[in-house]
């Protein structure tokens, strides 16, 4: 798939089949997140592959918006590892994570599967259930999984609406 294939075609997923992703999918996923870009090359992402019906139903009592995938992957960021500007003190742990999740969700698309960034939820639950230490914060779910039925790319604002030459 060509990549404004991709861009086109991505959309929130929110109802998946009951079929298992396979690992080489999975890892061709993780790939293109550990390729993302981010400030000063740093690195802070943390990814944590959930796929064991313990794990999936602990998450559920987390957040409410994981749409009985059979695969969720969560992005968290070190914030120990993450990148601080000196002149305002801002860590980019969260923008790196994010970066990593939209690189995620289009290599997602290009597999035919599909996906939903998932920021609604009780972080601090998600961090307990998975057993992380305090410096690994957790930005969003990434249910992903076959979808039952593709779906269009919701309605866009035109170019002139979100853009401005100066």
């Amino acid at each position: 798939m060509e990549f404004f294939d991709v861009l086109e075609k991505r959309y929130s997923c929110r109802d998946f089949k009951d079929k298992e992703v396979e690992q080489e999918l999975i890892d061709k996923i993780l790939e293109a997140g550990r390729l993302s870009p981010t400030a000063v090359n740093f690195q802070p992402e943390r990814i944590y592959v959930c796929k064991s019906k313990e794990i999936l139903e602990k998450l559920k009592t987390a957040c409410k918006y994981t749409f009985n995938a059979g695969l969720i992957f969560v992005i968290a960021y070190n914030t120990k590892e993450a990148w601080i500007r000196k002149s305002d003190d801002r860590g980019f742990g969260m923008v790196d994570a994010t970066i990593v999740t939209t690189n995620m969700m289009n290599a997602i698309t290009a597999l035919g599967l599909g996906s939903c960034f998932v920021c609604s939820m009780h972080e601090d639950k998600v961090e307990e259930i998975l057993g992380l230490p305090e410096n690994i914060k957790v930005l969003a779910l990434l249910p992903t999984g076959y979808p039952n039925e593709v779906k269009k790319h919701n309605t866009r604002k035109d170019i002139k609406e979100i853009v401005e030459y100066r």
